[in-house]
């Protein structure tokens, strides 16, 4: 991909930023676009010596709360040496002087990314069973994390959080909407009227699966690197272990824009990673339905962002514009829940 080609990237304003911060380089910086905007937009950069990942906002349609690379940047610089691989982290740029927005660069992890349906057919039974434990092992020692221990006492607010989501993402949906849903409203006043007391307040990943991680080549059951942490905070731990299960509906595969990985047949249930879970942490599943409805409601909303993205000409690839399909049965699902719940 040549140079002029990669909006949102200037390598002659990196190179700069890179001398400013001391970070050594060998020879002209190269880039290629690595994900096109479906959250944010990520780069792989390298020189004639190394290689480095660089993320930054969409170039328009952002919505509040999302893109935070800052906050990616700091949740992995936390997490360096503790039990959840993260990729080391080499440098932040609050100031949008230097590229137009916000940018974080963490060293490139060299692992396999295991996005399709295609990816997951080429393991076995028994690999596919050793990276979903591993991946539920991680989750669990993510949420065992002390967020003071690590320097992240003020990454959020411990207390309300079902609440502020529940609120959060009904406004997110007023910014992103294209349509009116009146089932939507609908599963936002039941969540509304039934949150229940939070579980407990660990670090939550926020967007945890199967292709937000990056495997060993030749062991997909050990994990290298949990990727992609714009939506973590501190809050509960079940919302986070919810937000997981609820993408293995096949509605994923229209926001994704292809056959995915975490919603094939071939892996366990979402009840059965659920019990899994529940069964490494000693957490009990208590008011599963309304996690299960919040988590769905969630997805259904940024399903609808993707498209208000795509329609505001943010977005660089394709199926953007059909991710909003998604939103009807992920609230049919998320009604389904949460109603069952009360």
């Amino acid at each position: 991909m040549k140079i002029a080609e990669l909006d949102g990237l200037d390598l002659a304003a990196l190179q700069h930023f890179f001398d400013d911060r001391g970070v050594t380089t060998a020879g002209d910086l190269r880039a290629r676009l690595i994900s096109g905007g479906k959250s944010n937009l990520t780069f792989e950069v390298s020189d004639d010596a190394s290689r480095w990942v660089l993320r930054r906002p969409p170039t328009a349609g952002l919505t509040p709360s999302a893109h935070d690379v800052a906050r990616e940047f700091r949740v992995c610089a936390a997490l360096q040496g503790s039990a959840v691989p993260v990729a080391p982290t080499i440098a932040l740029c609050e100031d949008d002087a230097v590229m137009g927005a916000p940018f974080a660069v963490t060293g490139f992890v060299d692992g396999r990314v295991i996005r399709t349906v295609d990816d997951l057919d080429t393991l076995t039974g028994s690999e596919i069973d050793s990276c979903v434990g591993e991946l539920v092992r991680v989750l669990a020692a993510l949420h065992a994390v002390d967020h003071r221990a690590v320097g992240l006492e003020s990454f959020g607010r411990p207390g309300g959080y079902l609440t502020r989501q529940v609120e959060l993402w009904a406004r997110q949906w007023d910014r992103v909407k294209t349509r009116e849903l009146p089932d939507l409203d609908r599963l936002h006043a039941r969540l509304a009227d039934s949150v229940p007391e939070q579980s407990q307040t660990a670090i939550v990943h926020g967007d945890y699966r199967i292709d937000n991680t990056l495997v060993a080549a030749e062991d997909p059951g050990r994990l290298l690197a949990v990727v992609d942490w714009e939506l973590s905070t501190l809050g509960d731990p079940l919302a986070d272990l919810a937000q997981m299960c609820v993408y293995r509906h096949p509605a994923l595969d229209v926001i994704l824009g292809e056959p995915a990985a975490w919603t094939s047949a071939r892996l366990p249930s979402a009840d059965a990673m659920a019990q899994q879970y529940s069964t490494a942490t000693g957490r009990n599943l208590d008011h599963w339905g309304f996690y299960l409805g919040l988590a769905n409601f969630k997805l259904a909303v940024i399903a609808e962002g993707i498209t208000h993205r795509h329609r505001a000409g943010a977005t660089t690839g394709e199926g953007f514009a059909h991710a909003c399909e998604a939103v009807p049965p992920l609230v049919a699902a998320g009604l389904a829940a949460v109603e069952g719940h009360r």
